[in-house]
Formats: C-alpha cells, sequence, structure tokens
C-alpha cells in the first residue's frame, strides 16, 4: 500500500492475484483523491462507489453527463 501514499489514482492493469482483492479502505485513507482507473474490469463499480471512490471501467461505456448549453 505504500506506493497509494498521497496517490492521485489507482490504476490496474494486471490480473496477478495479488491486486485482485485490494483492502479499498486502507486504500482510501492513504490517497490524495480515490480514483480508479480499471483496466481489467475485475472490481465492483458499486462497491467503490459507496466507498467514496470514483471508478472507470476501461472497455466499459460510461454515462455521459453533458451540459447541453456548452454544446451549441
Amino acid at each position: 500500500y505504500e506506493t497509494l501514499i498521497d496517490a492521485d489514482a489507482l490504476l490496474l492493469v494486471t490480473e496477478w492475484p495479488e491486486f485482485r482483492s485490494p483492502n479499498f479502505t486502507v486504500a482510501s485513507k492513504l490517497m490524495k483523491d480515490k480514483v480508479v482507473f480499471d483496466g481489467r474490469n475485475i472490481y465492483d463499480a458499486k462497491e467503490l462507489n459507496e466507498k467514496g471512490f470514483t471508478y472507470y471501467g476501461i472497455g466499459v461505456k460510461q454515462p455521459v453527463e453533458r451540459n447541453l448549453n456548452t454544446l451549441a
């Protein structure tokens, strides 16, 4: 967890077993910003959102919020 101290984000790009189930309670206390980019889509987005993380599953369509006034 040392690498998460003051980290802006966690980026997962491997399926190695040791990274499959981190303690996100510990991670949230160490990180500056709670953002997760999951390149393997192995984490539960709902669970992470409930713990206060912003979660991005890479390759998974994300809802887009748009202000239609800025598109004109």
